[in-house]
This record gives structure tokens, sequence and C-alpha cells, in this order.
């Protein structure tokens, strides 16, 4: 579920790297839980604080014009990060929960149970962050 989590804000590499650091701190701040039960929430608030806090330190972005091009940039035998790099750009409840789905192999009412949401909210936000993501792929919707 960390792993999912981290992956829906950064690239994979860093994601493995930020593993290490989530459970570091959680198990540093383990006395400051209050409730056994709110440990999958508190353990991936710990792991989006910690991705949000990678950003911010990155100082190293390419510039959009200092890119180099995209067939050199990214062979096409790396379609999975193109993935990855499109469930990146969705709304953070559509992108965290197809994360779970897709990466994780999570099934709905786990990933409720781990989030906190309703099966019903997991539900609409899978069926919306799909659509959404073949949007940003370039898939056509059937139906």
């Amino acid at each position: 579920m960390v792993h999912g989590v981290l992956l829906a804000h950064v690239a994979y590499g860093d994601a493995e790297d930020l593993m290490q650091a989530v459970f570091l701190q959680a198990m540093q701040r383990l006395p400051d839980l209050r409730e056994a039960g709110a440990f999958a929430g508190w353990l991936a608030a710990i792991a989006r604080h910690l991705a949000m806090d990678h950003h911010r330190r990155d100082k190293h972005l390419l510039d959009v014009e200092d890119a180099p091009e995209p067939r050199y940039f990214r062979p096409p035998v790396e379609e999975a990060e193109l993935a990855l790099d499109a469930i990146r750009s969705l709304p953070e409840a559509y992108r965290e929960t197809l994360m779970m789905r897709l990466v994780e192999g999570m099934t709905g009412p786990e990933i409720a149970e781990k989030t906190g949401l309703t099966p019903e909210s997991v539900r609409v936000n899978l069926c919306r962050g799909m659509k959404m993501l073949r949007a940003r792929l370039g898939g056509k919707e059937h139906g």
C-alpha cells in the first residue's frame, strides 16, 4: 500500500528509495499513533508527506526547453513509466486509488479499508480515474 501511495507522487526509483524513509519515520513516530486501527491511514499520510517533501527538495528538474526530444528521452520499452506518469498527472483521489488497484493489485474493498473511503467512493474514483487515464494515454472509450 505504501509503495502505491508513493508511486502516485514520485518516479519508480524514487518510490523505492522513499519506502525506507517512510518505515523509518513510522518507527520513530509509532508512540504518536493513538489508534491502532488507524495505522494504514497514518502510514499512508507519512508516505504522502515524504513524497511532497521530496518534490520540494528536488531542484534538478529539467526545464521544458532543455529536455531532450522524447524519442531519445524515453525509449519505447519504458511504456510502463509513461503509464505511471499519466497516473501521476491525475487528481490525487484518482491517482492513489488507481495505484493501489493497478500497481499493488488491491481490491476495491481493500482500498476502502486502507484509505478510509467508502467502497462506493473507491468504485467511483476507480471508474473516473480509468476514464481520465484512457483519455491521457490516447485510448478510446468503449460504450
